[in-house]
């Protein structure tokens, strides 16, 4: 049923204990279906309408961070996702508190020296 779905601005996704593993299985699809996943909670009740433009999961969008020409064209079909209240181990391992995957990254702005982030 979730992969029949058509893109949509949030998923909310309200899990009960023991719903870790159900919830893992289906991220990538929500990933896909979505630009914003919460855990156990509500999005802003935005009204989505034809007017509307949005980052979703498509890459035709108002979005200037990148550019439709030239090698770095390809950014354009990158789309954030944002995690909200989802817990740490069910996160992607690139955004996990012990960032598994080495990733570099940012904590409140600062950058996070690689030491800091494995220890």
């Amino acid at each position: 049923m979730l992969k029949s779905l058509e893109g949509q601005l949030t998923i909310a996704a309200h899990l009960a204990d023991g719903d870790a593993p159900l919830f893992a299985a289906l991220r990538a699809t929500l990933e896909r279906k979505a630009g914003r996943i919460l855990v156990n909670g509500f999005g802003t009740g935005v009204e989505v309408g034809h007017a509307m433009v949005h980052g979703g999961p498509f890459p035709a969008t108002s979005d200037t961070r990148t550019t439709s020409v030239g090698a770095r064209a390809i950014e354009r079909f990158l789309r954030p996702v944002s995690y909200q209240d989802v817990p740490d181990a069910l996160l992607p391992d690139a955004i996990r508190d012990a960032n598994p995957l080495n990733v570099p990254q940012r904590i409140d702005g600062v950058p996070m020296p690689r030491e800091a982030r494995n220890g």
